[in-house]
């Protein structure tokens, strides 16, 4: 079995931000990026609706057609990966924004180049740097 530490798969950056001003950050980081954006899920919205109580969590789908068809085309599956997501949390009073580092993308699927899964980390890093 592999150790692996949360710093290898996700890229996590702490922000001075409110809550909100950091998702707002996010969106519009998103969009100078050229990147589009399927959905957000408030979290914390949806489980308190079931009774259950959590600190804010808003999970961003963002996807970027040329990469997401580049992969796709290499392996359907890829899918599972697929959108990529930033998360914004707050967590012991400090708010955090977080995305999953595709370069995970070719330690499972053979076919994704450590270069091609970098060219797309480089974005989702700028983009979180970028709202932060």
């Amino acid at each position: 079995m592999i150790q692996m530490i949360i710093e290898d798969f996700a890229y996590i950056v702490e922000t001075e931000k409110s809550f909100d001003e950091a998702v707002i950050s996010v969106l519009k980081a998103v969009e100078q990026k050229g990147w589009a954006l399927f959905q957000i899920y408030d979290v914390k919205e949806r489980l308190a609706a079931k009774g259950f109580e959590q600190k804010p969590l808003k999970i961003i789908e963002i996807c970027s057609g040329k990469h997401a068809n580049q992969f796709l085309n290499k392996n359907r599956l890829i899918s599972l990966c697929m959108p990529c997501k930033i998360n914004v949390l707050e967590e012991n009073g400090k708010v955090k924004i977080i995305g999953m580092k595709p370069t995970m993308i070719s330690h499972f699927f053979s076919e994704v180049s450590k270069e091609e899964a970098e060219e797309v980390e480089k974005d989702i890093k700028e983009i979180i740097n970028n709202a932060k």
